[in-house]
Formats: structure tokens, C-alpha cells, sequence
């Protein structure tokens, strides 16, 4: 006969009606919290908006980047359509704003308060839960770029210090001068997509960068040469059909989930790279030298502009627009001469496009930003708007604010 149940109890485990307690409570201090967040915001000109909880997983999985994605939970409705649950609150936004103004390209500024789920590799965490919530804004189709920037990362600024965080440092990036330096360079566009696509992994791209530089790496693998031999990269035509006759010689059968077009498209480009001449040692350098620059963001302007002109590439034009976003910031309080500029850094989601930034505290760490966002042009293009749309936003995970201010932070 098993033992009374008070005698099973764990006693370091608190009773259930605390541990319901202290959940209620700490749903109703993070409404209270999100009702203060959302009153600054609303002040600032931005609509409160609801976006769907349950999205199209294809249209969502194909802008989050695959570090996202694999942490996205996906599932099938009884008819067989693939959704999920949305991992961040900024395409559902984008989503939103098309199905009020299919054109896209319609000046609006929104705001939102909401849960987001993301698988954790290491467990369910006060720092990283599976079930989170954002508060955040959005800005579209606003027409000057800089300002914009500096707007949404003022008022964000602004929210924090009005719930009480008054120390904290701010970190930059600007993919859009990355980007702007692969266009000053000679290279083959798909090397430049594909250094794009890696630069959010630094190890991955310096990986690949390596591999770029040298004749020995870019040569197709023996395991692969019988097959990447005989596909020529201006004759894509016929690839279908000599990787599917390929796969069928070697008595492989295809699993997981590449397709044959995107094994084909991928044999292509290694056919491509194995006729292609290396990147030049000065090229190679110029893309390290840039991604090795960490500084404050004033000065780090300075060591841009130094290190172009020794390797006389020309870009003024993208680094007088990030001058005239900070002159724009520190104009809206947002005082920049303590801000870290770091040119490696683009966040975890691939649809940023251009200026980066997070909003770092000493309690939660480098991995555990109290804030972040960007801008991410090209966004709404890939969610179906007509045109590219300049967009950008910013949101504060809710969770870790409320557990800075609760002294509970680790």
C-alpha cells in the first residue's frame, strides 16, 4: 500500500498553492511592467498592435536564418498545413503591416507586447526560457534611414530607463558597411553571399574565408569529384539529371530534408569554386582587418576610415551615415561616446541588413541582452511586400528586465 501522500513530498519543494502564488504573482508584475513599457511607446506616436501567435512556418523559416530556425517549434494542422509558433514578434509585424497596406511601403510605427518561443539547447532557464515575452517596436517605410535608427533605439533606451535600469551599455554593428566593403571588393557575388550568410557565425566565416583564399580548399573534395567534374556551372540545365543519374550509379537514396534541386544548386557552386581563382592575400587581409575592428563607435569611425585608405577602398558615403546616426542618437539623449563598436557583430537573425545594437547589463552578460534590434530593409520583400521596404525596430525581453529589477538576475 503506498505511503500517505503527505509523506512523498519533497520538503525543499514549495507547497503548490505557494508555487501558483508566486506564478500569478509574477504574471501579474510582468503585465504591470508591460503596461508601463507599452505607455511609452504609445506616447511616442507607435499603435498597439496583436500579432498572430501561430504563424506559416515556410514563410517564417525561410527569413529567420538557421540559427533560428532549428530552435523554432514547427507543427502540422489537421489539413495538413506546416505552422509554427512564432520565435520573435518582428515578422508577424511585418505580416500585419501587409495586410493593412499590401503596397508595403506605407509609413507606420508599431508597437506589441507578447510571447515568443524558442527550443533552448541547454533547458528551460530564468535567462532563456522556451516561452518568453517581447515588448518591442517597429518602424516602417520611414524615409530618413538614420534617423529612423536613431529614433527607435532612443525610445527603447528611453523605456528601460523609464522602468528603472538607469546603468547598462550599448553595443553596435553595422551590416550594411559590411556589406558595403564586399561591394568595393572583386569577388564572385556568390562568395559575397555566402561570407553574407556566414557572418553571424565569426568561426564559420573565418572558416569560409579561409577556404575563399586558398586553391588547395576550393578543389572538390575526392568523395564528391566524380560528380562536381562533370557539372558545368554555365550549363545548369542538365545538373539535375547527372547528380539524380550520379546518385542513383552510387546506390545513394536521399534522406533528411535537402531536395535535389538544392543538393544540385550546392554541387554547382563547389564546380564553380573548384574552377575559380582564390581571393587574393590583400583581399582576405582587407575582410579580416575589417571584421578584427572593435572600438568605441566615435573612434571606431576613425579606424575605418584609416584602415579603407591603406587599402584604398572608398566608403565614405556608408561610414558619413553611421557618423550622422550617432550625431542623430546623442541629439535624442542617447549618449554615444561610451558605445562599443564592433564589426563583427550582426546578432543571431539573418534578416538584419544594416545598423545593429543591444542594450548589454552586467547581471545577465554578453549572451543575455536586455535588448536588441536593427534595421532589416529587406524584410518585408521577402514576406511577400511588392517592394523592399526600409524597416526597423528593437524589443526588450520582459523576463530579464523584470528580474534585474527584482534583484534576481544571475
Amino acid at each position: 500500500m503506498p505511503p500517505p501522500r503527505s509523506q512523498t513530498t519533497d520538503p525543499s519543494t514549495p507547497p503548490p498553492a505557494a508555487m501558483i502564488a508566486e506564478s500569478a504573482q509574477r504574471f501579474e508584475d510582468l503585465e504591470a511592467q508591460a503596461q508601463r513599457l507599452l505607455a511609452t511607446f504609445t506616447r511616442a506616436g507607435y499603435e498597439h498592435v496583436a500579432p498572430s501567435i501561430i504563424q506559416p512556418a515556410n514563410m517564417f523559416l525561410d527569413v529567420v536564418g538557421e540559427s533560428l530556425r532549428a530552435r523554432t517549434y514547427v507543427f502540422s494542422d489537421p489539413d495538413g498545413d506546416e505552422l509554427c509558433l512564432r520565435p520573435d514578434l518582428t515578422v508577424p509585424t511585418c505580416r500585419l503591416h501587409l495586410a493593412r497596406h499590401p503596397q508595403g511601403a506605407v509609413p507606420a510605427r508599431y508597437c506589441y507586447n507578447g510571447s515568443a518561443f524558442r527550443y533552448q539547447q541547454g533547458g528551460d532557464t530564468n535567462a532563456h526560457p522556451r516561452e518568453f515575452r517581447q515588448a518591442g517596436i517597429e518602424s516602417f517605410a520611414a524615409a530618413d534611414r538614420e534617423q529612423a535608427d536613431a529614433e527607435v533605439l532612443a525610445l527603447i533606451v528611453e523605456a528601460v530607463r523609464d522602468a528603472g535600469i538607469a546603468s547598462f551599455r550599448l553595443r553596435f554593428g553595422d551590416l550594411g558597411l559590411f556589406r558595403a566593403l564586399l561591394g568595393a571588393l572583386s569577388l564572385p557575388e556568390r562568395w559575397r553571399r555566402r561570407l553574407q550568410h556566414q557572418f553571424w557565425r565569426p568561426d564559420a566565416f573565418r572558416a569560409e574565408l579561409n577556404r575563399l583564399s586558398s586553391a588547395e580548399a576550393l578543389r572538390a573534395p575526392a568523395r564528391k569529384a566524380e560528380v562536381i567534374d562533370r557539372l558545368n556551372p554555365e550549363q545548369p540545365a542538365g545538373a539535375l539529371n547527372e547528380v539524380e543519374n550520379y546518385l542513383e550509379r552510387a546506390g545513394l537514396t536521399l534522406l533528411g530534408t535537402r531536395t535535389l534541386p538544392e543538393i544540385t544548386e550546392r554541387l554547382l557552386a563547389a564546380a564553380a569554386d573548384a574552377r575559380e581563382t582564390p581571393l587574393p592575400a590583400t583581399t582576405a587581409n582587407a575582410i579580416e582587418s575589417y571584421v578584427a575592428v572593435k572600438a568605441p563607435a566615435r573612434a571606431a569611425v576613425r579606424e575605418l576610415s584609416r584602415l579603407l585608405r591603406g587599402h584604398r577602398i572608398d566608403l565614405s558615403e556608408p561610414l558619413q551615415a553611421f557618423q550622422r546616426r550617432l550625431d542623430d542618437l546623442d541629439a535624442a539623449g542617447v549618449i554615444t561616446d561610451d558605445a562599443e563598436f564592433s564589426a563583427e557583430f550582426g546578432r543571431n537573425l539573418e534578416y538584419y541588413t544594416g545598423f545593429v545594437f543591444e542594450i548589454v547589463v552586467p547581471e545577465l552578460g554578453p549572451k543575455s541582452p536586455l535588448a536588441g534590434g536593427g534595421r532589416y530593409d529587406s524584410l518585408l520583400a521577402e514576406v511577400r511586400a511588392p517592394v523592399a521596404v526600409p524597416a526597423v525596430g528593437s524589443c526588450i525581453h520582459t523576463e530579464r528586465l523584470l528580474a534585474l529589477l527584482q534583484g534576481t538576475a544571475a
